[in-house]
């Protein structure tokens, strides 16, 4: 692999993590609704994620899957389940999601972490991302190509959880002085789960 198409992959990488997207959506939604912790926490559950699908695309498992209609079809609609549960526990929350102190806090935050982390793996067009993309950037002749599809998808990642960060800590600031206001808090926590219901129900419909 030349540096060129090292260049141009990572290039590929930044505009794709620009295109919002299920995580993105997700990740901005816990930041706006909850704060920069939380933010933060969701991004590493969704990077911790884009690992297990690296992993199952190079193992050709995720080939299998998306071959499958059945498999697919079943991930999909986990995925949307998932998600909807989300949308619809935030939208039942009678107040904002205001993290307690102490191991309440802890457990609040790593709960936000796995919920990102699922969010990802449950994802199948994250699934159809690995499979498409990084085979492009592999020659056919290329004496190593698992070792480069490694490399391509460890960097798609660091690219990806740089973006998430850089989204996380700009949406916190510009919404810290919202989160402070009860009332406020509160739409924003119905919001959040409106937006995940929304993402929930689209993930459902659509086709790949």
């Amino acid at each position: 692999m030349s540096l060129h198409t090292y260049i141009l992959f990572v290039g590929a990488s930044f505009i794709l993590c620009l295109v919002p997207g299920p995580d993105m959506l997700f990740l901005l939604g816990r930041t706006i609704a909850q704060g920069r912790a939380a933010g933060l926490c969701a991004a590493f559950g969704i990077n911790l994620g884009a690992y297990i699908h690296l992993l199952a695309a190079i193992t050709g498992l995720s080939a299998l899957v998306l071959a499958s209609a059945t498999a697919f079809t079943a991930v999909k609609w986990i995925g949307a389940a998932y998600l909807l549960c989300l949308g619809l526990g935030a939208l039942r929350s009678k107040g904002g999601f205001a993290f307690p102190v102490g191991d309440a806090k802890v457990k609040a935050l790593r709960l936000i972490f796995w919920q990102g982390f699922l969010s990802d793996v449950l994802n199948p067009k994250v699934a159809l991302f690995y499979v498409a993309l990084l085979p492009q950037f592999i020659s056919a002749h290329d004496p190593s190509p698992v070792k480069h599809l490694v490399a391509l998808g460890v960097t798609g990642n660091m690219v990806g959880i740089g973006t998430s960060i850089t989204y996380v800590f700009l949406a916190a600031r510009m919404t810290d002085a919202l989160r402070r206001n009860q009332s406020i808090s509160s739409w924003l926590t119905k919001a959040m789960g409106a937006l995940f219901v929304g993402l929930g129900l689209k993930l459902a419909t659509e086709k790949v």
